[in-house]
This record gives C-alpha cells, structure tokens and sequence, in this order.
C-alpha cells in the first residue's frame, strides 16, 4: 500500500471516529490536527531515510481539512517544509483560507442570532 493511501484511510477513520463522539465537530479538529502532525513527522523520517514520501499535496489538504495546528506545530518542531517553495506559501494560504472559513461559520451560526 502506497503511504498516500494509508494516510486517506487514517483521515477516513478519523472521520467516521470522530461522527461516534457527542460532541463530534470538535473530536475532528483534534483527530485531523493529531494525524497531521503525525503525517508531517513521517514525512519528515522518510526525507532523512530516503523512503517513499508523502506527497506535498496530501500535506496541504489535510491542513485545509481542519489540521493546519497540526501542520505548524510539525514544521517547527520537526523543521519541516518551513523554506521550500511553493509549499510554504501554498500552506499558509489554506491557513488563512481555514481561519476565513472559521469566521464565516461564526458569523453564520452565532452572528444572526445576536441581531
């Protein structure tokens, strides 16, 4: 099995975990953020070993899907994809992206009911 796959199949059963949990929105953002960081760390392995890496675009879409923490703790801790470009500028634009998408859900589940 490709790693790629392995990670879509932990992302899928972090997901169907994460619907088991009462409060299962939040289960998720912690679930997705864990399983990034743990992706970033072996992705990080796998450059220092030469082994079958993850791909930039599997990183990005899970930072998009809610792991975004998870990926920037990874890359500091682990010095990870801090400096190769595009991917810094392209990580960062799906944490903006995420943090624009956190706003507009605020505003549309609790800024109406305010007014």
């Amino acid at each position: 099995m490709k790693i790629n796959h392995l990670c879509y199949l932990l992302l899928l059963l972090v997901l169907i975990g994460s619907l088991m949990f009462p409060h299962s929105l939040l289960m998720w953002f912690l679930s997705v953020n864990l399983l990034t960081f743990l992706i970033y760390g072996v992705d990080k392995l796998a450059a220092c070993k030469g082994w079958l890496r993850v791909p930039e675009i599997t990183l990005l879409l899970f930072g998009v899907l809610g792991g975004w923490m998870g990926g920037v703790l990874a890359q500091q801790l682990f010095r990870h994809k801090t400096q190769k470009q595009p991917f810094a500028t392209q990580f960062i634009f799906s944490v903006v992206l995420n943090m624009l998408a956190i706003l507009a859900a605020g505003y549309w589940f609790y800024g109406r009911m305010v007014v």
